[in-house]
Formats: structure tokens, sequence, C-alpha cells
């Protein structure tokens, strides 16, 4: 038995991702264990269709055992994001390997760039490359290729590879035994043309959004009909449709409120303020965005203003492993999971989780929360309850 896990949002799921799981198993791979990010994902954006059906179309289509990432990770920079899948997996204490796509697909040379991260986050250039307004990734990468040369540091071009930098980091922090795998991605990220029959999630995304329902070839039959049933009853999510609410949010936004957010400082909280009197959504980011801030941050931060995500929501890693949809073979996970002693609890339950109380609570809170959000961003608005009411089964 060889356990896999991955990283995930499958926003949608689509033949690369299909491709990654079968290069997985091909790998060695009896089991998957998938992370996946909820109904908010790190790029500061909704999910296209709810996490349960992205979950069960995981399953359908090769993984195992699919488990949420909570929403406070899914909305924080990669480092944040890296680290608390990472701990989701560690606490099942039976994973063998991380299996993760970067645009490299060389292990070698990802981990060279950790080395070169570690050393160049100490350098004292650093904070004066963002003084002079370079984002915080930005100035790390200017000062990798400096000193490392041109070839590391254009692997921070590429988010995959950015991800599989901070993965690699995660495993090194949370002194993770387990063996790193990459797949090398056959399409770039935010790609407007597919490659064969292979496209970035964000071209299915546009086509959907277009109502254009040539992307068939795109992704496997399980996700198509997914796809198509969320369409057809208006369960299809924009950050689009959260305009009016995040204006509003905005324009009764204090300084201070502002200046408690995660991802906010140095003055960013004015910046933000500024766009105020904006009358869209589009160009209120446009008047916020800029060298240092970019468009991903600042969306993370107007959701994590929206949903009350606060940065003590991060200070621990999460407290349980939320699961979405599993197989058989799943349970095998489980079980294999309660033999090696787990060190959080799993379950199908959001309000089972909430009932440990503490820090469960919290998080479960938050979760329903934003799952409640996320139903204002859907076509047809679901209840204020659907996370709670959610029925979490074997995945056929």
């Amino acid at each position: 038995m060889k356990i896999s896990g991955i990283i995930c949002e499958y926003n949608p799921f689509h033949n690369g991702h299909l491709y990654h799981i079968e290069q997985t198993r091909k790998h060695g791979a009896t089991h998957i264990v998938a992370v996946m990010s909820g109904n908010f994902v790190q790029r500061g954006d909704v999910a296209v269709i709810n996490k349960f059906e992205r979950a069960r179309t995981a399953v359908r289509c090769g993984a195992d055992l699919v488990i949420e990432l909570p929403v406070a990770y899914c909305l924080s920079a990669a480092e944040v994001y890296a680290k608390g899948a990472m701990y989701i997996l560690k606490g099942l204490g039976c994973v063998d390997e991380l299996s993760f796509g970067s645009e490299c697909g060389d292990l070698q040379l990802l981990t060279e760039a950790v080395r070169a991260t570690y050393a160049c986050a100490k350098m004292p250039e650093l904070e004066e490359l963002m003084k002079r307004g370079s984002s915080y990734p930005k100035a790390l990468q200017i000062l990798i290729r400096q000193n490392y040369g041109d070839e590391l540091g254009a692997l921070f071009s590429y988010p995959n590879n950015v991800l599989a930098i901070e993965y690699l980091k995660a495993m090194i922090a949370l002194k993770l035994k387990i063996e790193p795998f990459t797949v090398k991605r056959s399409a770039a990220h935010d790609s407007r043309m597919p490659e064969g029959n292979v496209a970035s999630a964000s071209l299915i995304r546009q086509l959907m959004e277009n109502e254009n329902d040539d992307f068939d070839d795109l992704v496997p039959e399980d996700s198509s009909a997914a796809l198509s049933a969320c369409a057809a009853t208006g369960m299809t999510a924009r950050f689009e449709n959260l305009e009016r609410i995040l204006l509003y949010k905005l324009r009764t936004a204090t300084a201070e409120e502002l200046s408690e957010l995660p991802e906010v400082g140095q003055g960013l909280e004015n910046k933000i303020l500024s766009a105020r009197n904006e009358t869209s959504l589009e160009s209120m980011l446009l008047a916020m965005k800029s060298k240092r801030y970019p468009m991903a941050r600042l969306r993370r931060i107007l959701l994590d203003l929206l949903i009350g995500i606060k940065p003590s929501d991060t200070d621990a890693p999460p407290p349980y492993g939320r699961i979405l949809a599993l197989s058989e073979r799943g349970r095998d996970i489980l079980t294999a999971a309660k033999h090696a002693g787990t060190t959080l609890p799993y379950a199908t339950s959001l309000a089972k989780l909430a009932e440990l109380g503490g820090a469960c609570q919290s998080c479960a809170e938050l979760e329903a929360r934003a799952t409640a959000v996320y139903g204002l961003a859907q076509r047809s608005i679901s209840p204020a309850d659907a996370d709670y009411k959610a029925m979490i089964g074997m995945a056929k």
C-alpha cells in the first residue's frame, strides 16, 4: 500500500488533473488522498462549482479521499496555503508521498530553489527592494536571479513552481518524512489556448462564463457532467456576483478594520480605503493594484473582509480534516490513518466537528459562514446553512 497526497483546487477538474493522477498511479501510488480548497481558492476567487461537486468529481476521476482545506488557509499567501494543506496530510500519519504539478518538472531544480529562498530571505537587500515597491515574492525572485542565476530565478515566474517550492518548504518545517514527486504541467497556468486536449482551468472557466459548451474534450466525462448539471440549475458561481456586497463592505469599513485583515500592512489599508468611491468591482480593484500589491492578494483581502477572516485564524494549523468525498479505497486510507495514530480528527460532518469545541468549533463556524457567502456568488442563491446540511458519502 502506497498512499500519495495531492494538494489541489480542481477548479474545475480537467484533463491535466486526470493526467497528474494517472502519473501518480504509474509512480506506484495505490491510494490517493487529495487536500482540496473549498468554495474559495488561493488566487482570491470563488470556485466555479461548489466543493461537494468538485470533490465527488475528483473521486470519480481517480482520487480516493478528498479532504477540505479550511477557508482561512485557502485565502492566504502561498506559504500559509501550502503549510496548512501539508499539515492535514501530516495528521493522517500514513501518507508516503506528495505528488504535485510544476511547470519545470525538475525536482532537483525545485530543491535548489528552496535552498536559495532560505538564503535570500535573510539578505538585507530584500527589505530595500520591498521599500522600492516590489512585492515580497518579486523581491525574492530578483535576489535569487542576482545570486543564483536566471535558471533558478525564472522558476518563480510560474505559479505552480512557486507552490511546489512552498510544499517542499512546508515538508521541511513540519519535519515530514515523505517523498516528493513532481509531474510536469503540459498547459500553462493561465494559457488562453489548449494544448491538444489539455487546457488551463482558467480557460475552461472562461468558456463556461461565455456560455460556450465547447470544452467537453478538455475535461473528463464525469467533470463535464457535473459542470453541465450545475450550470443548468444555476449553481455555478462568479466572483463578480459579489460586486455589490463587496462595494458595501468596503464603503462601510474603517481603516482600523482593514488594518486587522490578513495580508494588510504597511499602510495598505489606506490604499484600499482610497478606492471606496469606485462604482464597480473592476475599477475598485484596479484603483488598489500596484507592483507591490498584485491582484490575487487584493482579491483575497476583499474576501477576507467579506467572510470575516482574521490573521489569528491561521496562527495555528488546521484543527481537523473535513472529508468531502471518498471511495472504498478512501476508507482504506482512513483505516491506515487510524492504525498510524492520527493527530487530527477527521469526519464528514461539519456539525460533528464543531461539537468538538475550541479551535474546531471556530474553524467550522468560519467555514459555514464562508459557504453562506459563497451561496451569494452563485447564479441561483443557495441557503445559508448549506454546509451543515450537506450529505457526504461514498462517491460512485
